[in-house]
């Protein structure tokens, strides 16, 4: 019994898989610099497209790629206002029969004279 046993291995430790005469494969380097001056590598494979922006590693800002094309400005939606909101459901003369049974409303709380 003592032969069938594998001296000095433990369980998952260890990969006896030989990679002999294996090669990695192909990749090309690209170099990004950070606004706050880092300089870094990132490894990607040969027939990748390589991002003109990329996350730093040291403070997570967005770093532009050395030598390389600038990022396309996305086109950005303006935001919409509370007031363009209301717009879309209301028109101006329906706010202003509105302004006016809310300030009657609150004239007649008041004990005020309604409006005409």
């Amino acid at each position: 019994m003592a032969d069938r046993t594998l001296r000095g291995s433990r369980m998952g430790a260890v990969s006896y898989e030989a990679d002999y005469g294996g090669e990695p494969a192909p990749r090309n380097l690209a170099s990004y610099k950070c606004p706050r001056g880092h300089e870094f590598t990132v490894p990607f494979a040969e027939d990748a497209e390589i991002p003109p922006a990329w996350d730093c590693r040291l403070d997570g800002t967005v770093a532009q790629v050395i030598d390389g094309p600038n990022p396309e400005a996305k086109k950005a939606k303006p935001p919409r206002t509370h007031w363009d909101m209301l717009m879309e459901r209301r028109t101006v003369a329906d706010l202003e029969e509105v302004l006016a049974e809310r300030l009657d409303a609150l004239r007649a709380r008041r004990g005020g004279v309604k409006s005409l």
